[in-house]
Formats: C-alpha cells, structure tokens, sequence
C-alpha cells in the first residue's frame, strides 16, 4: 500500500477541538493526567501508545462518554467540559468507538439513517462537508452493495466501515476514531486509510488513537504519544517516526 502522507501546516487559527489538563479515573485509579492537546481544521492528529496508555479513555474523555473526568474541553469555541455525549454529537463531534456499537437487528440503510443529522456551517457561514448516502456509498463501495443487510450479518471489517459511515451522516466537523486498523483485514486497512484522507482533503478533522504506526504514517500530519496517560511527545508525524528511541521507549511492545 502506497499514499502520500499529506503535512498540513499549522494553522493560525484557534483549533476545532481541544483539551487543557484533561484528567479521568476509573473508581479511584487515576488514568489520564493532565492531557493537553489539540486539533485543527482539515487535521489528522494520531493518538497513539501501548495498549492501556490511555487513548480510548482520551476519546471517550473528550466526547463526556467517561463518567469521572475534569480539565476542560472546548469544541467549536464552546466549553463542553460538563457536556453530555449526545449534545456534543449534536454539535457536530463524531465518535467512531474501538467496539463499533452498530445496531444489529437494523440494516445498514437504517443504521445511516439513524445517524443522519442537519447540513452544517462554518463560523464563518460556509458550508461545512455535508454526507449523504449517496455519497457513502461511493466512499465505502463494500456497503453499497448490501444496503438491506442486516448489521449482525456482517464482517467485523464491514460493520467498522459501517460505524464510520453512520457517524459521518451526522456532518461532523471532527471526527473521535478509536483504533480503526484494529482487528480489520489489510484490504479494509487500506480502505480505511483512503477514507481519512479523502475525509482530511474536504475538510474534516480526525483524531485517531493508533498503535499500527504504519497506518498512523499514512494518514497523519501530527502525533501525540501517551504513555501511563500522559503526553510523552507531541509534533509531526515524520520527527516521531525518524526518533527511534522515542518509538522504541514508548511504543514498542
């Protein structure tokens, strides 16, 4: 598999999403401390670490899906640090779970549809990517082709296509995507990494938590590195995969 990793430069903008001392526990074992990050508009930012640094925590952190956390959260300019899951989806913030959390007993058309929410705008009153199911079909062609397919009847790789897409007929303006390389066939993989990018090409800002660095070097301008839930590193793409020792102390298994 060959792309292009695409660099975006570093907007001056104030980004999309962002979290400033972002801490969460489960019971009274502390996970996350004090994360900071950010992402820009039409950025790929890859989150990544070993199993259990953290990085699903961090998603579920930002979108209010983890019950006990603190630290703030901004998202389009907004506070949505105390913000419930389904008003932050409503605002336009995609979740793509590691555990894809489809509606089996529904087919794919009915699980688009249930994702389905208004076109949207920029602050500045343009137009902000608007999917249809049109034009997921032509994204993922695999779901075009069974439209009345019920979702328990489908491959694990099918049914994480289908996960994407039902989170992208909501319009959102950033994307949470967990582990989306996990467990999935290398053609899905490869699927996959071309959808990030045709998504990063109209405008739609991602941030995926990683451990496949491959997959995170195809698709990603820059990369945090989380280590016992804290930040290890953060910059481009290309620096961490040129810094051997750093992927040697916090990435290798």
């Amino acid at each position: 598999m060959k792309m292009d990793v695409i660099q975006t430069p570093r907007s001056n903008e104030s980004p999309l999403l962002s979290a400033k001392n972002l801490c969460a526990w489960y019971g009274a074992a502390q996970v996350l401390l004090d994360v900071n990050l950010q992402v820009q508009r039409g950025e790929v930012v890859a989150l990544m670490g070993r199993n259990g640094a953290g990085k699903s925590t961090t998603l579920k952190s930002l979108i209010g899906m983890q019950d006990k956390r603190k630290g703030q959260v901004t998202f389009m300019g907004r506070d949505i640090s105390t913000m419930p899951s389904h008003q932050a989806a409503r605002m336009g913030l995609g979740f793509v779970p590691e555990d894809r959390r489809i509606f089996t007993d529904l087919t794919v058309m009915e699980n688009l549809e249930v994702g389905r929410q208004v076109p949207r705008h920029w602050p500045d009153g343009t137009p902000a990517p608007v999917w249809t199911v049109e034009k997921l079909f032509i994204l993922f062609p695999n779901l075009a082709e069974m439209p009345d397919r019920l979702g328990g009847r489908m491959s694990g790789g099918e049914q994480q296509m289908l996960t994407v897409a039902r989170s992208l007929m909501g319009n959102p303006y950033v994307v949470l995507l967990d582990e989306p390389s996990e467990g999935v066939a290398p053609v899905i993989v490869e699927q996959m990494a071309q959808m990030i990018l045709q998504l990063k090409s109209q405008g739609v800002s991602i941030l995926l938590s990683e451990q496949n660095m491959h997959f995170a070097q195809l698709v990603a301008d820059r990369a945090y590195v989380l280590e016992k839930g804290q930040i290890r590193y953060e910059g481009t793409m290309a620096d961490l995969v040129a810094d051997e020792a750093l992927r040697r102390n916090y990435l290798s298994v």
